[in-house]
């Protein structure tokens, strides 16, 4: 899409009653998965309803076409079956030239029924009193008044759209490596990150530095000069796979412009930056491949998260996670998240670029970033229903297949069996699709659904409640 901006639509005003304009359109095709295998299911077998209660953790697979095989860690044995196209997030530890002791990644059976985290929330989040933002002499990186509360630079670094140099030049001071404890062991993974503002506050993704803040272990920012700072989490989404860091002494940290996605055309040109395989400052450039992509990337250690993500053939490897995906004027327009590898499994530890790569949209970060820096806490809407996943896709629409009591699907008349084919016009395919698409609202909003009743088309309008992210 290319949408123009309107101020009225920032996606960081209060979402409280508010009528939010969504991100864009539900894409219609199915999420990719993070870390499973794919095999068919048995012969006649019929698909399970699944429990979308928001504490289960998803792990949704997808069978996709044969490809060479990966460069992912050896699979267990299975029937010979075409190699898939899987999801993972590419961090690796500090130096490439050791064993890796890093996120494992473990492979999970295939054709399982994905959990949709479309459950009845426990309420909206409460009013926190927290300090104002952090600064040289110390703090917690809370602002009061989020977004509206921090340094953000209102100009592009480029006037105009430039050359892959001039962007690299104009981004690079103002993309970090990240080295993060994990398992114990110090700067035992990496990733990348990028400044998001004059206020020392630094995004990357959740799954980059998820072990280090369970354990409360070292996580260091590397900036273009290589300075270290010792950061601290502010706050984690592993539904969204984002974090928001702050470092105490950041003068010398040169802020991003943060853009915007939606405004974005399939083959327009984008540059990404970031360290993979631990080699700070690499620059790689591509297209959009694809704009409102829906995939799902997680492991067995946290929470599977989804994006409507925009993908890029840019090459993104193991170590760009968290690092910024950027147009010809070097506004940030996404956060690379997830590559793609042909899954197949071989002595190799770690899968390489592919050209498949994704990154979640800016706008999230903008909405995810703003309740975290209120509140360290980030949330998603929920609805309460059981909706039907797995199987072959037909592309008809996602089936409920229980209404959950006292819920917001109750609430709005949705039955078991109702078939939604549409939120706000937009097309939702199947199952999956659903929870992309209401996930690119936010809690308070009202959202109108299409449903086919028997023979009937009707539309019937929910209000979405909200979840906290990682509790």
């Amino acid at each position: 899409m290319n949408d123009e901006y309107d101020a009225d639509r920032e996606p960081t005003e209060p979402i409280e009653g508010a009528d939010l304009v969504p991100p864009g359109p539900v894409g219609q095709e199915a999420p990719i998965d993070a870390t499973a295998q794919w095999a068919p299911p048995p012969p006649g077998a019929t698909p399970a309803p699944v429990d979308v209660r928001p504490d289960s953790t998803p792990e949704p697979t997808l069978p996709m076409p044969t490809l060479a095989p990966s460069l992912m860690p050896p699979a267990p044995a299975a029937p010979p079956t075409p190699a898939d196209l899987s999801v993972r997030r590419p961090v690796l530890p500090t130096l490439p030239v050791e064993p890796r002791t890093g996120p494992s990644r473990r492979i999970w059976p295939a054709v399982a029924l994905l959990s949709l985290l479309v459950g009845l929330g426990g309420g909206f989040l409460g009013a926190l009193a927290h300090d104002k933002v952090a600064d040289d002499d110390g703090g917690t990186g809370f602002a009061d008044g989020g977004l509206n509360d921090v340094d953000l630079e209102e100009l592009p670094p480029l006037e105009a759209p430039g050359s892959i140099a001039a962007v690299a030049q104009a981004v690079l001071p103002s993309t970090v490596q990240i080295l993060a404890e994990y398992d114990g062991q110090e700067a035992g993974a990496t990733g990348s990150g990028w400044v998001m503002d004059g206020n020392g506050h630094i995004i990357t993704n959740n799954h980059v530095v998820a072990s280090a803040a369970k354990s409360k272990g070292p996580i260091v920012v590397v900036d273009h000069d290589r300075n270290r700072y010792e950061a601290t989490v502010v706050g984690l989404s592993p539904v969204y796979d984002l974090a928001v860091l702050s470092v105490k002494d950041f003068k010398d940290l040169v802020p991003a412009k943060l853009g915007y996605s939606k405004k974005l055309r399939v083959g327009e040109p984008v540059v990404a930056i970031g360290s993979p395989l631990s080699l700070p400052d690499t620059v790689t450039s591509g297209i959009v491949s694809y704009l409102q992509r829906p995939v799902t990337t997680g492991s067995s250690t946290d929470q599977s998260s989804y994006i409507n993500a925009v993908q890029t053939d840019a090459a993104i490897n193991p170590g760009n996670s968290g690092g910024p995906l950027v147009n010809m004027q070097g506004e940030v327009i996404g956060v690379n998240s997830a590559i793609a590898t042909a899954g197949g499994g071989s002595i190799d530890s770690d899968a390489g670029n592919i050209g498949v790569g994704f990154a979640i949209p800016v706008e999230q970060v903008r909405v995810t970033a703003d309740q975290i820096l209120k509140t360290g806490k980030a949330q998603y809407p929920v609805i309460g229903a059981k909706v039907k996943t797995g199987g072959i896709p037909t592309g008809d629409g996602a089936v409920l297949d229980e209404i959950l009591a006292a819920s917001p699907a109750k609430d709005a008349g949705l039955r078991k069996g109702d078939l939604i084919t549409h939120i706000n016009g937009d097309r939702v395919s199947d199952g999956i699709a659903l929870i992309v698409a209401i996930r690119s609202y936010q809690p308070g909003q009202t959202v109108e659904f299409t449903v086919k009743r028997g023979n009937n088309d009707k539309t019937v309008k929910v209000l979405l409640k909200g979840e906290v992210d990682g509790k």
